[in-house]
């Protein structure tokens, strides 16, 4: 029997659910025969007709009498009828064969079991499939179901290996997407996601089918409300079943419901449009939000593709007027910052990138009311200091180091426990650096294996200021120190031993709250407030340096990139390209919400290597992936030290970059903290080829702009993110002069 194969597949229950999987799994071509077990005659000889099954019976005795080992049967009756019918498989089953079922509850199912033989057999594993069709009976089976649709399945510690392997490998052939869970978790997410909006949809149209003026409303409906009670459609005694099978986890699913329908009934008769507004807004984002977190997926639609591939062309100038996405820094900081003021927060500017995008999904789970974002506008009914609520589980990150360390700060002097994870790349990144001096502080934080996520902040009481001295130059680090500080006894400072970004200490300010500020050191004192302010986000200096690095590098470029944040902690890329010889000019130069910001021109000049000043390092630190490229465009020999940061972004950006130039014949030799870049001044540098970004988003764009001076194509891998902080680079390329594509 080759893989996948099942043998014989026995449905016993031939319609919509059982007809389907056989359907499937015979277009799938992995059973030999499907044999249907059904009391109505003429509903076997019907699906015989349709080609659902090969041979129909109306005794199940005589059908098991066919299996043989390596056998599968499926079995699709409603809930409360599956322990008569596992009475009948005690007794005739062969042995080797693999029974598994569809039905809704599982607690129901394990019960059965154990009735009729004891305990859960081996051979026994329970599933239920997450499709359905408001057409029910064997008529209404097809082959496509279950086809990117889930199927959860419950196996018992005891079930044997062999038989959960042929179940999983037979829904696998169905195209359904396989999870495992236990009885318990099952059967109470079930009745909130599925047995619940049962409930009120068949209220729900029961209610209004009493009403007199009836007629008018379902003549009138919009499509809105065919949509939501369509499921009042399906079959009623199956329901019936359901409701009585799942009673216990149902019930609490109503009750919760039922409380919160109450609150949204006070906030409607007394006028309560904030609380309307935080009902509406958190239902509208947590209706994707919820599936993207258990799938580990993102928030962002480009994020969602499996796989996105650059293929760039050689070649081509660049010019115009462009303004790249907000400051992503900043944007991390408002929400932050706007949900815990007091009053109403207006933020323009926010960068709709995947990592702000889990800032702001965090605090909406933790019951802040933000509106938006919509075209980079963004509106936060503040909550105060001490406002924050417990989310009702973990909080999910995705990609972002940045909220995950700066929230840990935040969280540690709440009055909650609560959980950070992320995604894989996430769960690699070290977080003690900001752990151990929170801890000093008196916060209780557990982090994963060698101090990397997930993390667990608990509420620890009352905080203590402290004086840290950072050991290395981090902003996050300084942030996270800071923040928690709000929440301490006493002052709490920051010593950095090389300046960083301080976007966090202005913006502080900005929102009312005092900080001293005296070379290197940065001092908050606890227990002051945060009062709402407009926040006008710059244009992100990081992603600028993109576009000034192709146009430094690419002869008869000529562009100028808008509103850009110039903050003197983070305009260490403007420094080095003019140290290099870049044409860059400062224009329109204005402060706007306490941020400087300019104009930046950047024409192509010739560049040459330079021996990069370490005090420019932590300034620029997130711009090196472009600045390498200019580099390798250079005359003469860079070399970059003192930027063992690098190591630890979301990939190892130094040995990234140096894998990737030296794919495309540029000698780059890593060293433990930074790289020495032998440039090539004129004509094509970069011989083409094929490079992988390690879904590092400032990989991938840096090797895009190479492109610029390349001879031949290249072809960049795992670009997807690339939405964390730029999710319209590729148009805004293309829009300015690169010849690129986007697969």
């Amino acid at each position: 029997m080759g893989q996948g194969q099942v043998g014989r597949l026995l449905v016993i229950g031939v319609g919509l659910i059982g007809g389907s999987f056989a359907l499937a799994l015979k277009a799938a071509g992995v059973c030999r025969e499907v044999i249907g077990v059904t009391p109505q005659r003429e509903a076997g000889e019907q699906a015989k007709t349709l080609g659902v099954v090969d041979r129909a019976y109306t005794h199940l005795p005589e059908a098991l009498g066919l299996l043989q080992p390596g056998d599968l049967v499926f079995v699709a009756v409603p809930t409360l009828a599956v322990e008569s019918v596992f009475a009948q498989l005690k007794d005739f089953l062969p042995t080797g064969v693999t029974v598994t079922d569809g039905a809704s509850v599982k607690g129901s199912v394990r019960s059965a079991a154990e009735k009729v033989w004891g305990e859960m057999p081996s051979f026994l594993v329970p599933g239920h499939p997450i499709a359905g069709s408001e057409r029910s009976g064997v008529s209404a089976a097809r082959d496509d179901l279950y086809r990117d649709h889930r199927i959860i399945l419950t196996p018992a510690p005891d079930t044997g290996a062999d038989h959960l392997r042929r179940v999983v490998q037979a829904w696998q052939a169905a195209g359904a997407e396989v999870l495992e869970m236990s009885v318990e978790e099952h059967d109470e997410v079930l009745a909130a996601t599925s047995h619940l909006p049962h409930v009120i949809a068949f209220s729900l149209v029961d209610t209004l089918a009493h009403d007199a003026e009836n007629e008018n409303i379902f003549r009138y409906a919009a499509g809105g409300f065919r949509d939501f009670t369509r499921i009042a459609s399906s079959d009623p005694v199956m329901w019936r079943d359901i409701m009585l099978a799942n009673r216990e986890a149902i019930l609490k699913a109503i009750d919760l419901y039922s409380l919160n329908l109450s609150s949204l009934r006070s906030a409607i008769a007394s006028g309560d449009s904030a609380a309307l507004m935080g009902v509406f807004t958190r239902a509208k984002a947590a209706r994707d939000h919820f599936t993207k977190m258990l799938a580990k997926q993102a928030y962002s639609e480009t994020m969602q593709a499996q796989e996105v591939t650059f293929i760039a062309q050689p070649g081509g100038t660049v010019s115009g007027k462009l303004r790249v996405p907000g400051d992503k820094s900043m944007s991390h900081r408002s929400i932050m910052l706007g949900s815990l003021a007091e009053g109403v927060t207006e933020v323009q500017g926010f960068l709709e990138g995947e990592d702000a995008l889990a800032t702001l999904q965090a605090f909406r789970d933790m019951g802040v009311v933000i509106e938006g974002p919509h075209d980079g506008r963004v509106t936060i009914h503040g909550v105060g200091l001490h406002g924050l609520k417990a989310p009702p589980g973990p909080l999910y990150l995705g990609n972002s180091g940045t909220s995950m360390r700066l929230l840990a700060g935040l969280l540690a002097g709440q009055g909650f426990d609560v959980s950070l994870t992320g995604d894989e790349s996430l769960s690699k990144r070290p977080m003690n650096r900001v752990a151990n001096p929170l801890r000093e502080m008196g916060a209780i934080i557990e982090t994963g294996p060698e101090g990397r996520p997930p993390l667990l902040v608990k509420s620890a009481g009352q905080l203590s200021g402290i004086q840290y001295q950072l050991p290395m130059a981090s902003a996050q680090v300084k942030s996270a120190v800071l923040l928690a500080g709000l929440y301490a006894q006493g002052e709490t400072s920051t010593v950095e031993p090389a300046p960083t970004r301080d976007h966090t200490e202005r913006m502080l300010q900005g929102f009312g709250y005092s900080v001293e500020r005296d070379g290197a050191r940065a001092t908050v004192c606890g227990g002051g407030e945060l009062k709402a302010a407009r926040i006008d986000v710059p244009a992100d200096i990081s992603s600028a340096a993109f576009f000034m690095v192709a146009a430094a590098i690419s002869p008869g470029s000529d562009v100028t990139l808008e509103h850009v944040g110039i903050n003197p902690t983070r305009d260490g890329v403007i420094h080095i390209l003019r140290a290099m010889g870049g044409d860059i000019e400062l224009q329109n130069t204005r402060t706007v919400g306490g941020e400087p910001v300019a104009d930046i021109r950047v024409r192509y000049a010739p560049l040459r290597g330079i021996l990069i000043p370490e005090a420019q390092v932590p300034l620029a630190i997130d711009e090196f992936p472009a600045l390498f490229i200019a580099a390798a465009c250079a005359q003469g020999e860079t070399v970059l030290t003192g930027a063992e940061e690098l190591r630890v972004k979301e990939s190892d950006r130094i040995q990234a970059m140096a894998d990737g130039l030296s794919v495309l014949g540029v000698s780059a030799n890593p060293t433990k903290d930074g790289i020495v870049i032998a440039g090539t001044s004129g004509g094509a540098v970069f011989t083409g080829g094929t490079v992988d970004s390690l879904g590092d988003h400032r990989i991938a764009m840096a090797f895009a702009v190479a492109s610029l001076r390349a001879r031949d194509t290249i072809r960049i891998l795992h670009c997807a993110n690339v939405a964390t902080s730029f999710p319209n680079f590729a148009e805004l390329a293309v829009g300015s002069g690169l010849k690129l594509q986007q697969l």
